[in-house]
């Protein structure tokens, strides 16, 4: 039996039909048509209004308003238990009263009114737009039905009353859905985050997929410029633009409207993942990359600071002139993208109010903040939590965990010719990490390459500065180590904590004291059954 039952009533033009369809549409309500109930009952009839009014008025005389009830009865039982039903619409007071006594407190009477001048001008337009039955001349004409002249006076009893003539479409969907309390589990706290806590590649990717099988939506920000690589047998996958559970969950995916796209690259990825059109989301105002975009990079920061040069910093500096350097495209300007176009909004909303759980990958690293790290040698957004919630739409109040994703050492991507691309705490070489792990250089060599250029990386020690900084502007609840392999091979054969070397595990702690959270997640190597996972949560 559904759990609401909500009666519109109003005269017509008001927007009782538009407020109906769009609940439907916003909120998953049941939609229930009077005019649809009165042509069951009467197969004969005329395809024209004062013909459905008159019907509808022998009815209420004939069964003292109580067929719409009736009607309905049927409908109510049949449906889920959560189900809202929307009534468009009732028209008298015994219609309601009948509708009240049959199901109580479930029952909400939201009336619609306007002046009449507005009510008047919303008929005309109506009757140019192919109506499904023949309307009257004016609108003076069809208020000469007694029960149409009568309808006003139903805002004396509604629970609601709205006035339409002083809100747009979208206000008064807004307002009713407020009083329904279809809003009303939005301040659970659903939503993960995960972020890196250095200068990026610290292993997020296989974080998050092992991670975002526990979540019913995945959300990706940022550009292509970075590339998450998961594990998968017998070759691992990049991700650039998707979310790295794309292939290892069945949760819904979101793009959203803070992130800068590479539109073929974008579509390989979802064709390569075979991502099916309802299932992923994108927001009408990500930022779409140019050919332009990628050759003012190529020419410019690449060999000044190391830049990836996928053309994302030249995107979005043309998104914050509004165009005064170059006409903007945004996704719903794309053609290809159309079919894949959502409201990140609307996605959200109604994720919280049905309390599904949302996992956010961040990129990059907090060291490459746009604004906290060393510039110029930054990325061209706000990496922290902060800037991942503000790109995808999500308030701060939302969050549940944060997950900070730091590795063993950090590293950054190779110099360029006569410049660098960024100060690192006590550089080291590739062939002390093979020195003191046991893992041939060769091997380290082959796989510390960036994922979305393919150059050689640098790396350093731990940065316990620089991880307290990301500590500070993140404030984890769970930290994720990633590459305990590089303080000795002997870990790669762990799969508890206390498997760990020594080394291991008094870094962990030391890391904990640092950090005031937990490591609650140990990457020990790239492969399968590789995360030593530790949560309480």
């Amino acid at each position: 039996m559904a759990r609401l039952i909500v009666l519109l009533s109003g005269r017509i033009a008001v927007g009782k039909t538009t407020l109906c369809n769009k609940l439907a549409r916003r909120f998953g309500t049941h939609s229930v048509k009077t005019n649809e109930l009165i042509k069951k009952r009467s197969t004969n009839l005329e395809p024209e209004r004062g013909a459905m009014q008159r019907y509808g008025e022998k009815l209420d005389r004939t069964t003292g308003g109580l067929w719409v009830a009736e009607d309905l009865a049927p409908i109510v039982e049949n449906l889920d238990p959560e189900a809202v039903i929307v009534v468009d619409a009732v028209r008298i007071l015994r219609q309601i009263d009948a509708i009240r006594t049959a199901y109580g407190s479930r029952v909400v009477h939201i009336h619609l009114e306007a002046d009449v001048q507005e009510l008047s001008r919303r008929y005309e337009e109506r009757k140019t737009q192919s109506p499904k039955y023949r309307e009257f001349k004016s609108y003076k004409d069809l208020s000469t039905s007694k029960t149409e002249a009568r309808v006003k006076s139903l805002a004396e009893t509604a629970d609601v009353v709205i006035d339409t003539g002083l809100c747009t479409e979208d206000d008064v969907v807004v307002r009713a859905a407020a009083h329904l309390g279809l809003y009303g589990r939005e301040s659970s706290r659903l939503v993960d985050v995960l972020v890196g806590g250095e200068y990026g590649s610290e292993g997020k990717g296989h974080i998050c997929s092992h991670l975002a099988g526990e979540y019913d939506l995945l959300i990706r920000v940022g550009g292509p410029n970075a590339g998450h690589t998961v594990f998968e047998d017998p070759k691992p996958f990049k991700h650039y633009q998707l979310p790295c559970g794309t292939r290892s969950s069945d949760a819904d995916l979101m793009i959203g409207p803070g992130a800068v796209l590479d539109v073929q690259k974008l579509l390989k990825e979802i064709s390569d993942c075979e991502v099916s059109v309802d299932r992923l989301s994108i927001d009408p105002q990500a930022m779409i990359i140019e050919e332009r975009d990628r050759r003012r990079e190529q020419s410019t920061i690449v060999q000044s600071i190391g830049s990836t040069g996928q053309g994302v910093g030249a995107a979005t500096a043309r998104k914050v002139m509004r165009g005064a350097d170059g006409k903007v495209r945004l996704a719903r300007d794309s053609p290809e993208l159309q079919p894949y176009i959502r409201e990140s909004r609307q996605v959200l909303e109604q994720a919280f109010r049905n309390g599904r759980r949302i996992f956010l990958e961040g990129t990059q690293g907090t060291g490459l903040s746009l604004h906290h790290g060393h510039y110029p040698h930054v990325t061209s957004r706000e990496t922290s939590v902060a800037g991942c919630l503000a790109d995808a739409g999500i308030s701060p109040s939302r969050v549940r965990k944060v997950i900070m994703v730091c590795r063993t050492y950090p590293i950054r991507v190779e110099d360029p010719r006569n410049s660098t691309s960024g100060p690192m705490s006590r550089e080291i070489s590739w062939e002390v990490i093979s020195t003191r792990s046991g893992i041939p250089l060769e091997e380290l060599l082959e796989k510390e390459r960036t994922t979305t250029t393919d150059r050689k990386r640098r790396v350093s020690e731990f940065d316990w500065d620089l991880f307290r900084r990301g500590v500070s502007l993140n404030a984890p609840t769970d930290i994720a180590l990633t590459f305990v392999d590089y303080l000795t091979i002997h870990n790669r054969k762990a799969r508890r904590f206390e498997q760990l070397s020594e080394e291991t595990i008094l870094f962990v702690e030391e890391l904990q004291k640092v950090a005031s959270a937990p490591v609650s997640l140990i990457s020990t190597r790239f492969a399968a059954r590789s995360i030593i996972d530790r949560r309480a949560w």
